[in-house]
């Protein structure tokens, strides 16, 4: 049966036009429509549904989420009073912070603050060397237990932060061989200036020293005295003496800070 016009005109105004070339588009079909021409079709996507595994939501978004990153701690610290510098209680290999002091030194009748300084020990075998020595905890920290510690090999190590900003490193030498040579005369009666002019090593003069540049002076096992100066190791001494002596200075009879050996004391009774 021929096509007549009204049927052509019925079929014309279900295409949709492009607006701009006029081209017919693709007729699209809406789901009320497929409902209505495709029951089954309906019926399997039910079924699709109902069979296919949904996907967990929350593990989409636990996986689409970035790690969040982990925060360093803040490291406890011990402030000394009179520069403000900061030390931190712990040292990464374990040493830790028995006394906080500042090194003083008189320059045409002033004091003038040259540096602050911590004092860093292995505590437990500090304890064990202690406790060898003496059976009972004394009331108070004797001479002999400050004497042990000088004599003894445990782990140590000082470090100092410099403050005072016209210091050169010829400076700091001049002060280790005056210091480090009175020490060795009180413990020995004489006099070693060619083991004080060790302590510094082949460290330059040339070396720039602002406040806040940090010296570490270490004793290690086998009596052996280390010095870096930022971070880059000076020199390293193999000297029962010369170990002896560096901690005598802050330890001994005249030490530089008489607050900061007090405080290493009462460390040293905590740990019976």
């Amino acid at each position: 049966m021929p096509t007549t016009v009204n049927e052509v005109a019925e079929k014309t105004e279900m295409l949709e036009l492009d607006p701009k070339s006029g081209v017919a588009l693709k007729p699209t079909t809406t789901k009320d429509e497929i409902n209505e021409t495709s029951p089954e079709l309906t019926e399997v996507d039910e079924t699709i549904n109902k069979t296919a595994p949904t996907e967990d939501k929350t593990d989409q978004k636990k996986e689409e989420q970035p790690a969040a990153a982990v925060k360093d701690e803040d490291i406890p610290v011990e402030v000394e009073p009179k520069t403000g510098i900061s030390f931190p209680v712990k040292l990464g290999d374990g040493k830790q912070l028995t006394a906080v002091g500042l090194r003083k030194k008189s320059m045409l009748g002033i004091g003038i603050k040259i540096y602050g300084f911590g004092i860093y020990a292995e505590n437990e075998k500090l304890k064990d060397t202690l406790r060898t020595k003496f059976e009972k905890a004394p009331t108070k920290a004797t001479k002999e237990m400050y004497q042990v510690v000088i004599d003894s090999d445990v782990g140590m190590m000082v470090r100092l932060v410099i403050v005072y900003s016209s210091l050169t490193m010829s400076m700091v030498k001049k002060s280790f061989d005056e210091g480090l040579g009175a020490s060795i005369k009180k413990l020995t009666g004489g006099k070693n200036e060619q083991l004080t002019k060790m302590i510094m090593g082949e460290a330059s003069d040339e070396i720039k020293l602002t406040p806040g540049s940090v010296i570490e002076i270490s004793r290690l096992p086998g009596y052996t005295l280390q010095t870096k100066v930022k971070g880059e190791i000076v020199s390293t001494v193999e000297s029962e003496l010369l170990c002896r002596a560096y901690i005598y200075m802050y330890l001994g009879e005249d030490p530089f800070d008489k607050e900061a050996k007090d405080k290493f004391g009462a460390s040293m009774l905590s740990l019976f």
